[in-house]
């Protein structure tokens, strides 16, 4: 904030405060984290609350879901939220980490967070790079035995 020494007689005579009126802001310190639970190459993830300060792994404020990052036998991340919960926080002003964010997105709560299309864009660049490659060799192997 900038403040103007004047004498107060110029007050008066300009007609003007030398300071702003301070506008009160609705900051949440809180945030919704990714908390990490699990063993060596085998990650866990617990959706929680917490401090904005609080460091990764704080005791949390309240848990509101889990993530599984490892595909399962059906090739499927499993995800499970408190969707009242996080929408009562979420109305509080609550702050998201990028990938509870990106991971809200995809769950339809928010919306499709950016980074999501990119990373679909590009999977799909390496599937068809991968396609063309093995069909390439197809291609050079059948040649080779005719």
């Amino acid at each position: 904030m900038i403040t103007v020494d004047r004498p107060r007689n110029c007050e008066k005579k300009i007609g003007f405060e030398t300071r702003m009126p301070r506008i009160p802001l609705r900051r949440s310190f809180d945030i919704i984290k990714l908390s990490y639970h699990g063993c060596n190459n085998r990650p866990f993830f617990h959706i929680v609350l917490l401090k904005n300060i609080s460091k990764r792994n704080a005791p949390p404020i309240e848990m509101l879901g889990t993530y599984d990052p490892m595909p399962n036998m059906y090739n499927e991340k499993l995800v499970s939220l408190d969707i009242d919960r996080i929408k009562f926080h979420l109305a509080s002003g609550v702050a998201l980490s990028k990938p509870v964010e990106k991971l809200l997105g995809l769950s339809g709560l928010l919306p499709v967070h950016p980074m999501s299309f990119i990373t679909a864009k590009r999977n799909r660049q390496k599937l068809e790079e991968q396609a063309k490659s093995q069909a390439e060799q197809e291609e050079e192997g059948n040649a080779d035995k005719s």
